[in-house]
Formats: C-alpha cells, sequence, structure tokens
C-alpha cells in the first residue's frame, strides 16, 4: 500500500471515531435532558418526579371577560412532546365567604392526558362561571400531576377572603401544584345575629 493510500485511510479512519464520539455525547446529553435519541424525538418523563412534572406543565388561565367559557387550557409544550402522556387533575373549589371566614367546597375535578403537543380546554363548573356566581361565591382553581390531592395537600382557608385576596391566602401545602388561581368572593354572605340575651330574665315584664 501506497504512503498517501495509507493516509487517507487513516484520515478515514479518525472521521468515523470523531463522529461516534460526537454521536454519543450527543445521546447523553439528550438522555440527560429526559429525550429519547430516536426516530420520533420524544421526550421520556417516566423517571420524572412530580415536581419535575409540575414544572413541566404549561396552564394558563384566560381572562374571564376574554373567555367566558375557558377556566383553564392546558397548553401545548414548546419542546418536544412526551413519549408517553401523563395524567393531570384540574380542580375547583367553591369559596364561600361568610362574616365567620371561609368555607371551600371541592365541586369539580377533571381528569386528562397530555403530551404537550396540543392545548386542552376546560371549561366553568356549572353554576360558577363568571356571571353566574353571586357575590360571596369564589372560585379556587388548580391543575397538577398525578393523583388527587390528598386531604393534607389540600389549602386551609380559616381566614376570611376578600376581594382583594390572592392565591397566597390559599396556598396547597404540596409541590405537586404546577399553577392555581383564585377568584375571590366580592363580599360576604350574611349569616343571621345571635339573638341579644336578656339580662332581665324571662320573667321581667
Amino acid at each position: 500500500m501506497s504512503r498517501p493510500q495509507l493516509a487517507h485511510g487513516s484520515l478515514a479512519s479518525l472521521t468515523a471515531v470523531l463522529t461516534l464520539l460526537t454521536t454519543g455525547c450527543a445521546e447523553q446529553a439528550a438522555k440527560a435532558d429526559g429525550v429519547q435519541a430516536n426516530a420520533d424525538a420524544c421526550r421520556a418523563a417516566g423517571g420524572w418526579s412530580a415536581e419535575r412534572r409540575a414544572e413541566w406543565l404549561r396552564v394558563s388561565f384566560p381572562d374571564e371577560a376574554a373567555a367566558e367559557d375557558a377556566a383553564a387550557v392546558i397548553g401545548p409544550h414548546t419542546g418536544a412532546p412526551l413519549c408517553e402522556p401523563i395524567t393531570v387533575q384540574v380542580q375547583f373549589w367553591e369559596a364561600t365567604a361568610t362574616s365567620a371566614g371561609t368555607n371551600l367546597r371541592s365541586v369539580l375535578r377533571f381528569r386528562l392526558a397530555t403530551d404537550g403537543s396540543s392545548p386542552r380546554t376546560i371549561g366553568f363548573p356549572a353554576g360558577l362561571a363568571p356571571g353566574e356566581r353571586d357575590d360571596c361565591t369564589g372560585l379556587l382553581m388548580a391543575a397538577y400531576p398525578g393523583r388527587p390531592l390528598g386531604r393534607t395537600e389540600l389549602p386551609s382557608a380559616t381566614s376570611r377572603l376578600t376581594p382583594a385576596s390572592t392565591t397566597a391566602d390559599t396556598a396547597f401545602r404540596t409541590t405537586r401544584i404546577a399553577a392555581q388561581r383564585l377568584l375571590p368572593p366580592k363580599t360576604a354572605c350574611g349569616t343571621p345575629a345571635d339573638p341579644t340575651p336578656n339580662p332581665w330574665g324571662i320573667d321581667h315584664p
């Protein structure tokens, strides 16, 4: 074999080695980011924690005046879609304000599956859409991945919610919440006042 042929063969071998090294590094980087190195270029989320899935979710709450029928939108993701869809819960609580505090009552929980490739729109619960709620009724909304929230993960709204209340006043006790929104009551519901005790006793004229 001549020296030019030998040099050409060595150069080809070196190029092949560099190509393999570059491809291997790219695959490792992709796997580190959770993207499978396959023809579909999808993102593998099988090993993600609940917190990581919550971070991945894209959730928006349209303005009430702009979209009365859309309470929440699970939006499309800017990155590659997931190889397997994940379970997402969108839950609603009725927040009734009274002179003693605020009562939270779960009224609807919508379960869906998403891989981040297309948006999903969830409407308001019946009777709680804008224009249907009375002034003493508010609405708390939250979206999160996985199973339904347990009792120890729910917010404790013991103080009275006001029109100036924010989501900080209904903080959930879990890191699984991807997004939440509070539409606070406008006023407290009236409650009958306790009768004033008679200081003279029942026999006094």
